[in-house]
């Protein structure tokens, strides 16, 4: 029987699970697995660390990629300069990627558009799932009407492939991507190292009780990476081409479209996430590959802001590559041609309001 809300505790006790790397381990509410004695008062391993209100750490992940989507391996810390609100920090703890992956694949499972943009949504996520090594940890969340986990972190991919070829009927027509997505991140905001959210679907909302102001707000408090892709844009290139969008899919008219594909963008800039509109079915391996790469491809920074202020505010962050006199880093390829970069990183965040203890 399908769960119909998201549990609290089932990512709550992901940190736990990853204290026992031999084997696969499937979460349970009812009997969440134990740390040794010797273990329960372990601290954090060095290098994991994210924004807390307890400690005074902004974590900033970052992705560089040239303009051909490579990623610029080998970076330094001297490599990068972070401006909040224009001044500029002091990198105090810096580290490239080399851990697991651990994604939550949020999936739209909706009867919009007579249910076919959901069959794209679960085929999208099996080919994700050829990308993800032995090590890594998946969770399936879906959402229609309402959230619901539909396989819990685990590292075994063949279960959450078999629960994708089992989800044939979605069961409203309906689409609460505001809710399922502020419900995951308070669901994973205790798990601790890097996470990241795989949203796929087509961005429509269209009964939750959260807004999207409320959603943005959430975004801002979030050390979780966003990736969204688009599921049917190809359809509704095709509807659109015949001059049959309008009308064919119910409420989906073309300036919701647009709205939701503009969404889907904001949700993955504002955490340093990437965001794609696949046109057709082809471009779809080179995209899931390009969303574990980036995942794979990470650099971690963290500072402590020189500003204590505790106003709620916005701070603006900005991620500079700078070379040893702090000058913009000039990146060549093998011919001494300049490559030009993109990078990746967290818009800001919210700073601790008043009255909040350490």
């Amino acid at each position: 029987m399908r769960t119909t809300c998201v549990r609290p505790i089932l990512f709550g006790v992901l940190a736990a699970a990853l204290a026992f790397p031999q084997g696969d381990v499937l979460l349970r509410a009812q009997q969440p697995p134990q740390k040794p004695p010797q273990e329960q008062k372990k601290d954090k391993p060095a290098g994991e660390f994210q924004l807390s209100v307890e400690v005074p750490l902004v974590n900033v992940d970052v992705v560089v990629t040239d303009n051909d989507g490579g990623f610029l391996e080998g970076l330094r810390r001297e490599n990068f300069r972070v401006l909040e609100d224009g001044v500029p920090q002091t990198i105090t703890n810096f580290a490239p990627t080399d851990a697991p992956i651990t994604v939550v694949i949020l999936l739209e499972f909706s009867k919009i558009g007579r249910g076919i943009f959901s069959y794209y949504a679960t085929a999208m996520a099996e080919d994700f799932l050829r990308q993800l090594k032995p090590e890594d940890w998946v969770a399936l969340v879906s959402f229609d009407l309402r959230t619901h986990i539909e396989s819990d972190f685990t590292r075994n991919k063949e279960e959450v492939r078999r629960t994708l070829r089992s989800m044939v009927f979605p069961g409203f027509t309906e689409a609460v991507v505001y809710d399922a997505l502020y419900e995951t991140l308070e669901q994973l905001k205790d798990v601790k190292g890097k996470k990241s959210i795989l949203l796929i679907g087509t961005g429509l909302d269209t009964f939750s009780k959260k807004n999207l102001d409320e959603v943005i707000k959430r975004l801002r408090e979030t050390d979780v990476t966003i990736y969204t892709v688009i599921a049917g844009a190809d359809i509704v290139l095709r509807a659109e081409a015949r001059g049959a969008f309008e009308g064919t899919w119910g409420f989906v008219d073309r300036m919701n479209w647009l709205q939701a594909e503009n969404q889907m963008r904001a949700f993955a800039n504002m955490t340093g996430g990437r965001s794609w509109v696949p046109r057709f079915e082809g471009e779809w391996p080179g995209i899931f590959s390009d969303v574990a790469a980036s995942l794979r491809n990470q650099y971690s920074l963290g500072y402590s802001p020189s500003n204590r202020v505790r106003d709620g505010k916005l701070r603006k962050i900005k991620v500079q590559l700078v070379d040893p006199n702090g000058a913009p880093l000039v990146v060549q390829d093998q011919k001494g041609k300049k490559v030009k970069y993109v990078i990746y990183a967290r818009e800001g965040y919210l700073a601790p309001k008043p009255g909040i203890s350490d």
